[in-house]
C-alpha cells in the first residue's frame, strides 16, 4: 500500500471506457459474491479515488467507515432489515400490491440484500463532520461528500467489486453510531455494501426518456 499522498497504482481494473464506466456501475444485490474476501488494498484504492471528489470550499470534511467485523455486519444488518420491512409496508400501504415489473425486480433485489446483507464482507459508511444540521437547504452540506462515495462506487466497478447505494439504515443512525463509535458531530451520508462481483457483465439501467425531465430556460 502507498503512503499517506501517494498514488496508489491498481494492478487490475476491468477494459472499462469512461461512458462504459458510467453507465454500468449498477446497484449489486443478487449477484455479490458473498463467499470471496476483498482485499484491504482495494478498498484503500478506491479510498484515494473517492477522496478527489469536490468538496464545498475544498473542506474535506468527510470520514469513512469500513466495517469487516462479523458481529458489528450482522448487528448492521438488522438495523436495515428492519427499515426496510417498514419501508415495503408504506410503499405497499401508499400504491397497493400491484407494482409494474421493474418496480417488483427492484423490490425482489432489495429483498435479497436485506436478507444477505450481513454476509457482505465488507461495508463502507461515508461520513461528513456536521456538528448541526441546516435549517434550510442542505445540498451544500451533503453535496460534499455523496460526490465523493460516488466516487468509491465508479472506483469498485472498475476492480470488478460490486456495490449498491443504500441508506435505509440510517433510521437507526444513532444506534449504528453507538455500535461503531461515531462522533456526535459526525453524520452518516450513505452505506455501500462491497463485494466481488459474480460476472462483470453489467449494462445500462432503463432510464426515463430526457424529453421528460430536461427543461431548457423554464420548466
Amino acid at each position: 500500500m502507498g503512503s499517506a499522498g501517494e498514488t496508489l497504482t491498481c494492478v487490475y481494473t476491468l477494459d472499462l471506457n469512461p461512458d462504459e464506466l458510467l453507465t454500468t456501475t449498477r446497484a449489486v444485490r443478487k449477484r455479490l459474491d458473498l463467499e470471496r474476501p476483498v482485499a484491504p488494498e482495494l478498498i484503500r484504492e478506491c479510498l484515494e479515488i473517492a477522496t478527489q471528489a469536490p468538496s464545498g470550499s475544498n473542506g474535506q470534511r468527510w470520514h469513512w467507515l469500513v466495517v469487516t467485523d462479523q458481529e458489528k455486519r450482522a448487528k448492521i444488518a438488522e438495523y436495515y432489515r428492519e427499515s426496510l420491512h417498514a419501508y415495503f409496508a408504506a410503499n405497499e400501504a401508499a400504491r397497493g400490491p400491484e407494482t409494474d415489473p421493474v418496480q417488483q425486480r427492484v423490490r425482489d433485489s432489495s429483498a435479497y440484500l436485506g436478507d444477505n446483507l450481513g454476509k457482505v464482507p465488507v461495508f463502507v459508511i461515508a461520513c461528513i463532520t456536521a456538528p448541526s444540521l441546516p435549517s434550510g437547504n442542505q445540498a451544500g452540506l451533503w453535496g460534499s461528500i455523496l460526490p465523493a462515495a460516488w466516487n468509491f462506487m465508479l472506483a469498485a466497478r472498475a476492480r470488478g467489486l460490486g456495490t449498491t447505494w443504500t441508506t435505509l439504515h440510517l433510521k437507526y443512525e444513532r444506534e449504528v453510531a453507538e455500535l461503531l463509535g461515531v462522533p456526535d458531530e459526525v453524520r452518516q451520508g450513505v452505506l455501500i455494501p462491497v463485494a466481488h462481483t459474480i460476472g462483470t457483465d453489467f449494462k445500462p439501467g432503463p432510464r426515463r426518456d430526457l424529453e421528460n425531465v430536461v427543461h431548457y430556460d423554464k420548466w
